[in-house]
């Protein structure tokens, strides 16, 4: 059984910075490509960021680019959001996602498991 379990949100400020955790358990994140998505209220769960694990190949939303980074660490099993320079519109519940199969990195659809979320709140 797979499992994700992302930690590091908070409240914070504009122009703070934050680092998101996702854990994984039940399978080596070796192989597979991993996504940050986030939710606000009233609006649909969005793409944020990507990574693959081929040469770590790194794909963002347009509203985050220059100011998120994704990384992944295979031998703690661990995909890494840092986010700078936080806007109140970053305001949402992220999520992690794990993807085994091909298929568009920005869909939600195509992604095999997800972490319970984490809340980030910032605050103007």
């Amino acid at each position: 059984q797979v499992q994700l379990v992302e930690s590091g949100g908070g409240l914070v400020q504009a122009g703070d910075s934050l680092r998101l955790s996702c854990v994984a358990s039940g399978r080596t994140l070796s192989g597979v490509d991993m996504g940050w998505f986030r939710q606000a209220p009233g609006k649909e769960r969005e793409f944020v960021a990507g990574i693959r694990w081929v040469a770590r190949i790194t794909y963002y939303a347009d509203s985050v680019k220059g100011r998120f980074t994704i990384s992944r660490d295979d031998a703690k099993n661990t995909v890494y959001l840092q986010m700078n320079s936080l806007k109140p519109e970053d305001t949402a519940v992220y999520y992690c996602a794990l993807k085994t199969k091909v298929s568009n990195y920005r869909d939600p659809n195509g992604y095999d498991y997800w972490g319970q979320g984490t809340q980030v709140t910032v605050s103007s």
